[in-house]
């Protein structure tokens, strides 16, 4: 091997554990939102950074959180039926309300950009967001304190979501998402 490719492909090592060792543990968070399973969100997120390692060197000035998780939408979007996630805090939502759930409200990512990356309109994005938000707000089968919390950060999201530029976020709202954000997917 040449010197030039070795000095690469040492290159991408380095920057590629950088990039894991800061943006590892949101993706996790997001995969664990998606699959339901901690062992199902491994194994897609493992997935997800074995094709970003692999396609390191050609992403140039790409951003690479948002080509993983891009990557980690497709794996999911695109699984097979019986391959849907079971369990986990939003059991209640589809495999799409989940999905589309997890990336406006957990990940912020905009109506249009979530509806361009999933080839849905906008207006349909919108709709199905807005029924699996009111799903997880309306009241949670049984005692289950995680379905709680999970509805909880989902109107403080919103709420955050509602509120112009600059306004502020009231005490209440934030000691909410605080509380949910402290109990694990």
């Amino acid at each position: 091997m040449g010197k030039r490719r070795a000095a690469a492909e040492n290159r991408r090592d380095a920057e590629f554990a950088a990039f894991t060792a800061g943006a590892a543990g949101r993706l996790l968070h997001a995969a664990t939102l998606l699959a339901g399973d901690p062992e199902a969100a491994d194994r897609l997120l493992t997935a997800t950074l074995a094709h970003v390692y692999a396609n390191w060197l050609t992403m140039r000035a790409e951003d690479p959180y948002e080509r993983a998780r891009s990557e980690l939408v497709r794996r999911f979007a695109y699984r097979p039926w019986w391959r849907r996630p079971r369990g986990g805090t939003l059991d209640r939502l589809s495999g799409q309300e989940r999905l589309i759930v997890v990336m406006r409200h957990f990940e912020g990512v905009a109506e249009e950009q979530t509806a361009a990356q999933l080839g849905l309109p906008v207006e349909r994005v919108r709709a199905i967001c807005a029924r699996g938000t009111a799903t997880l707000r309306s009241r949670p089968e049984g005692d289950d304190p995680a379905a709680a919390a999970a509805a909880r950060a989902v109107a403080a999201a919103a709420a955050r979501a509602r509120r112009a530029p600059g306004e502020t976020e009231p005490a209440s709202e934030a000691a909410e998402l605080a509380e949910s954000s402290a109990v694990a997917p």
